[in-house]
């Protein structure tokens, strides 16, 4: 079978490599850029192309003879790059964290015939398909958060941050306002906003900040109370806060000695030189998923627990593997028929189903991901506020 993946950066990278071990697999990557290519070139189940993803008729040939196709692009070019895929009548599986509505191309996929799991990485991704498991073992939910962050293992001045994922996309969790739940209606609030402490046994204190990350659970996970919320080093949220209202990730251009200039253009570039991780440099990835809801009268509370770290064995970091592991496993579910709904699919609805919820935490324990759950029942005074 063939798969096409778009994308070659850290997770695409990580993605190829793991489909790469799997015989019977050929794998196509394409990127723009030759360097991002470059450590995929030597293996024998893959081929490498440099091609300019923003030409959807590149990407229609490069889809042609696939039997699925991967998504690994930046997030300002993904629904653009997600519609051209389904248009070429292939199964897909999408990690782009767009902005548009993926349910705008439904009756695309749907005319097409076509599967497209959208949101598979780890949030939104895997915290949805814990989601969609709990929502289908309880009569009612009450209420869902997440708490989820990437970040390096060695705090560094100014910053003490490291863009585990596309750094364009993390500018968008600083200026991307945050739609969440309460009391059954939507809620818009700055990003950035509500910033609370809290501890992680093996990690210490960190803070938390509204991000718009509910995204698809908004119209298919029914509780009155959802939210989620990025994870930084403490002091992290304040920095980005001056940042924001100074107006350096403006997106409308300013006159700067006769020269016309996108602030946030020139933040992006003096940030991302900062902001890589260097060879070597180890992450973690750690993420708090709670649902609670109601089962035969009595309320319980699921928690899942994930905590991951850079894999020093294979050099791939913990945001690749979180991320882009979740992306082929499920590939590969839609791939063997094991996964078939057609249309736009959030990951919330492969947690519905249990063959697919058991396959990934069996395919994530090989790979030495762990996800803790514990199960609470819940008195009055008790319930999750």
């Amino acid at each position: 079978m063939n798969i096409t993946v778009l994308g070659a950066g850290r997770v695409g990278q990580a993605m190829v490599k793991d489909l790469a071990q799997e015989a019977g697999l050929t794998i196509t990557v394409a990127d723009i850029n030759p360097e991002a290519l470059t450590p995929l070139a030597d293996l024998s189940q893959v081929r490498t192309c440099q091609a300019d993803l923003r030409a959807p008729e590149r990407i229609t040939a490069l889809v042609a003879d696939a039997d699925l196709v991967i998504c690994a692009v930046p997030g300002f070019m993904g629904f653009e790059t997600l519609q051209t895929v389904i248009s070429a009548g292939k199964h897909v599986v999408d990690i782009s964290f767009f902005e548009e509505d993926p349910f705008l191309l439904d009756r695309l996929a749907r005319e097409h015939d076509v599967t497209a799991v959208v949101d598979c990485g780890v949030a939104p991704g895997l915290c949805n398909i814990l989601a969609g498991h709990v929502a289908d073992l309880l009569e009612r939910l009450e209420r869902y958060v997440c708490y989820v962050g990437g970040l390096p293992r060695v705090r560094q001045w100014p910053y003490e941050y490291k863009a585990v994922f596309s750094p364009i996309d993390v500018l968008e969790e600083y200026t991307r306002p945050a739609r969440f739940v309460e009391y059954g209606r939507e809620v818009v609030r700055p990003a950035l906003s509500d910033p609370e402490l809290l501890d992680f046994p093996g990690i210490g204190t960190l803070e938390a900040f509204n991000t718009d990350g509910l995204r698809t659970l908004q119209h298919t996970l029914a509780a009155p109370f959802m939210k989620e919320k990025t994870l930084r080093y403490p002091g992290h949220i304040e920095l980005m806060r001056v940042f924001r209202e100074t107006g350096l990730f403006d997106k409308t251009s300013v006159r700067v000695e006769g020269v016309s200039v996108r602030p946030i253009a020139l933040t992006s570039r003096l940030l991302f030189d900062h902001w890589q991780l260097q060879e070597g440099e180890q992450d973690f990835t750690v993420m708090q998923v709670i649902v609670e809801g109601e089962q035969k009268g009595q309320q319980f509370r699921y928690t899942y627990d994930l905590l991951d770290y850079y894999d020093v064995v294979t050099g791939t970091t913990s945001m690749a593997r979180t991320t882009g592991y979740t992306a082929t496993i499920i590939a590969r579910q839609v791939l063997r028929g094991q996964f078939a709904r057609r249309g736009i699919c959030p990951p919330e609805i492969i947690g519905r189903d249990a063959a697919c919820y058991a396959d990934l935490l069996a395919e994530y324990a090989r790979r030495n991901i762990a996800v803790r759950e514990t199960v609470m029942e819940l008195g009055v005074s008790d319930s999750y506020v």
